[in-house]
């Protein structure tokens, strides 16, 4: 009986180790924001994401939006979030790499809580390109089954910030037109890994 373990261990192959989570800085005009991604729960989402971030992508972009209770047209199903991406000039000369599929929170079990960063997308599930949302408070409308989103699929959370959620509270509170379009918007000089 003793040996039988031991020769098991002997043919098994070695456990694979997770992939460790990569931390990240925004660098934004307003201070920095550390995130800390998940590249063995939401590996595509990640990928896609630090895809961004090595290319300098991000670089120059901007935190344009800013979603809180007293400014959505949106009534029925209220969040509060930043979303950034991309500038606008550079978005017109650069080519964004492709939609990616949708990590649902209910495979990921990556939910959005206080924090989460999660990539922004269009009507269809698999929409997501760059830009991407900062979570302030528990956002569960966000998840899979949350009524945000007209098809019930919610956002792919991969993330969330670690250091930084003053700075995200003050994009936050920038004032806003009647879209929650920041009026100022927030620079975000660069995106690293740390």
């Amino acid at each position: 009986m003793i040996l039988l373990p031991l020769l098991l261990s002997l043919v098994a192959p070695p456990a694979q180790p997770a992939a460790p989570a990569v931390t990240v800085v925004i660098e934004t005009s307003v201070g920095a924001i550390e995130v800390e991604v998940d590249p063995l729960r939401a590996p595509v989402t990640t990928a896609n994401f630090l895809k961004y971030v090595d290319a300098k992508m991000y670089d120059g972009g901007r935190f344009h939006r800013a979603v809180r209770r007293d400014n959505q047209a949106r009534k029925d199903v209220l969040i509060e979030v930043i979303q950034g991406g991309r500038s606008p000039e550079r978005a017109k000369t650069e080519k964004a790499f492709g939609p990616i599929p949708l990590e649902r929170t209910s495979v990921t079990t990556l939910t959005h809580g206080d924090g989460a960063i999660s990539m922004a997308r269009g009507n269809t599930a698999d929409s997501a390109s760059s830009d991407f949302f900062l979570c302030l408070g528990p956002q569960p409308a966000l998840d899979f089954g949350g009524a945000r989103a007209a098809d019930g699929q919610g956002f792919a959370a991969f993330g969330r910030v670690v250091k930084g959620m003053d700075i995200v509270r003050t994009i936050q509170a920038g004032k806003t037109n009647d879209r929650e379009q920041l009026l100022a918007p927030v620079t975000i000089v660069r995106i690293y890994r740390k």
